[in-house]
């Protein structure tokens, strides 16, 4: 597989996009672009532990209905969702309805709101790799797993957050601009 691709709009991107409007957009204006904030974070770390297991094109096409039924991952709102949310989540369509990963995204945001303001966002920024300015020249140099995002899951999960694995934290990494992963030569290197 080539990890460039000439776009209709003639800009080279990593390949992952394909011919996707959507995956070109989420490629141009968020994945690798710095996120801060604990409710952007939460609502990153929430989406990626959906993800598992199935494509992130997936989940990008149901963020919109996640945000909504979500209480916009507002931590301190969904900190209080309780069964009966569970059971509303669960009869929801819209999203993906996986019980397991319902019942965590609830505990995570508990988690969350114990934090102090900021915490959240300096603890996952704390993992971040100095920046070398050298990027993939190839899909084959992207990693799935590293030992900082190694070293996040365990701390995050050492505080009881669960779907934190190493490989969703090095997706999240990625997408909230801790490391960059666009292909030499893609219009945003």
């Amino acid at each position: 597989m080539t990890s460039l691709l000439i776009g209709p709009d003639l800009r080279a991107r990593c390949a992952w996009v394909g011919d996707d409007p959507e995956y070109r957009r989420y490629h141009d204006e968020e994945w690798g672009t710095a996120l801060h904030g604990d409710r952007a974070l939460f609502e990153k770390m929430a989406l990626e532990g959906f993800q598992a297991g199935l494509s992130w094109i997936t989940i990008l096409r149901k963020r919109p209905r996640f945000r909504e039924v979500f209480a916009g991952f507002e931590p301190e709102a969904v900190a209080a969702f309780d069964e009966s949310d569970v059971e509303r989540l669960m009869g929801d369509a819209g999203i993906i309805r996986n019980r397991a990963k319902i019942e965590a995204t609830i505990g995570n945001a508990r988690l969350v709101r114990a934090m102090a303001e900021g915490e959240l966002d300096a603890l996952m920024w704390s993992f971040a790799p100095p920046a070398t300015g050298a990027r993939p020249s190839s899909f084959a140099e992207v990693p799935a797993v590293t030992p900082e995002s190694t070293a996040l899951s365990k701390e995050l999960r050492r505080r009881g957050f669960r779907f934190v694995g190493p490989t969703t934290m090095y997706a999240l990494m990625q997408s909230a601009g801790m490391v960059d992963d666009h292909i030499a030569g893609c219009w945003r290197a």
